[in-house]
């Protein structure tokens, strides 16, 4: 087993304290036979989260690396926490992604990742099947409209941001580490939809049709939590069109029809959301 980790952990957290316990036992249970090790960054957490990644860290400190912040890092808006986190977890040869409030359940996890990518170096990432866990305790299976051993970049772009779970992702991470990310990333909202089709431009998406991780659907924080609003709904769709934009300059526009459609579906899919919550307000005021 080579001394240096071949797979870091991405793995940021805040106020997280009913969830993070899952999430780190989902790193320490991981068995596999080469080294990796799980960068948690909590972002200067409110509650008790980061007493609990110090508990962990004292226990399993060949495994857990925390960085505890003191200020805030996301509300600043300069890019300093994703900064932290790449200069933290791009050394190794690859990243696997979980937030604190989602976790792994299947302790071979990443080594079947791992597995996939080195007999596949054609793949630039790889991503597996996950659960929905919603607030009321119900759970969906959440794969692939179409199965198939790999993605194209034209099946990342049309699928969009909802085709992997953060948790399910495992990348090289040579591309970043030699490129920086580029102009288009930064005109999105969210970091997971610009992290696919990144690397999606590099090379195949690699699949492994199996269960093995949990995103907390709704849960404080997620991201339907805070886009509830049809205001901050529109100023979403139109930061993902404007990164669209800027993904067909980046990638000289070869794919510009398949974009194209993609904005389209996107805009459809803005007005009917909107249609039937209006529909719903009307409802509830009779």
């Amino acid at each position: 087993m080579k001394t240096i980790p071949e797979v870091y952990i991405h793995c940021i957290t805040y106020n997280h304290e009913h969830f993070i316990r899952r999430c780190l036992d989902g790193f320490v249970m991981q068995q596999t036979n080469f080294k990796f090790v799980a960068i948690v960054h909590d972002d200067a957490s409110t509650d008790h989260t980061a007493d609990i990644i110090r508990e962990y860290a004292a226990k399993y400190p060949d495994i857990i690396h925390p960085i505890l912040e003191t200020e805030n890092q996301y509300s600043k808006h300069d890019g300093s926490l994703t900064r932290i986190m790449e200069e933290n977890t791009l050394r190794g040869e690859y990243v696997a992604m979980c937030e604190g409030d989602d976790y792994w359940t299947d302790p071979l996890k990443l080594q079947k990742q791992y597995d996939l990518m080195e007999s596949h170096p054609e793949y630039s990432l790889c991503f597996h099947a996950h659960v929905n866990q919603y607030s009321d305790g119900s759970k969906t299976e959440i794969r692939p409209t179409q199965i198939k051993p790999f993605y194209t970049i034209e099946d990342a772009i049309l699928s969009g941001g909802g085709f992997m779970a953060t948790s399910s992702i495992l990348y090289r991470s040579c591309y970043v580490r030699e490129e920086g990310r580029p102009s288009f990333w930064f005109h999105c909202p969210v970091g997971d939809l610009p992290r696919m089709l990144f690397h999606a431009s590099k090379g195949e998406l690699g699949y492994i049709d199996e269960v093995m991780s949990v995103y907390r659907a709704g849960s404080a924080g997620s991201w339907n939590s805070r886009n509830s609003t049809w205001k901050v709904r529109r100023r979403h769709l139109h930061a993902i069109m404007k990164m669209y934009d800027a993904f067909d300059e980046y990638t000289h526009h070869q794919y510009h029809q398949t974009i194209k459609r993609k904005k389209w579906l996107n805009m459809k899919g803005h007005w009917r959301r909107n249609f039937k919550l209006l529909l719903r307000n009307l409802k509830i005021r009779q």
